[in-house]
């Protein structure tokens, strides 16, 4: 490869935070027009809750799910908990 070439090679890699390996892979996917996994997992769930199932399923456990915070253990334990007690026909208290 030409020096000049290279040069840019690793600054444009540099800029980006990764190799000069893993720059060319990623410019050779673009290339072959591969998409970022991530960028076609948002699309997909975008279109997911478009559909009309999904419309209809998230009124049917619109109730059903934890409303706290998901950082609070305690808190998702106890939902959890009670959730099963609840299923199973035990005791919730």
């Amino acid at each position: 490869m030409d020096p000049l070439m290279e040069k840019e090679l690793e600054l444009a890699a540099k800029r980006k935070g990764v190799t000069k390996s893993q720059f060319i892979i990623d410019a050779v996917q673009h290339a072959l027009g591969h998409q970022d996994p991530y960028a076609l997992l948002l699309k997909i769930e975008a279109e997911e809750q478009a559909s009309p199932r999904y419309q209809v399923m998230e009124k049917a456990f619109a109730n059903d799910r934890f409303q706290g915070d998901l950082g609070d253990s305690d808190a998702v334990r106890t939902y959890i908990r009670d959730k099963l007690k609840k299923k199973h026909g035990l005791d919730a208290g």
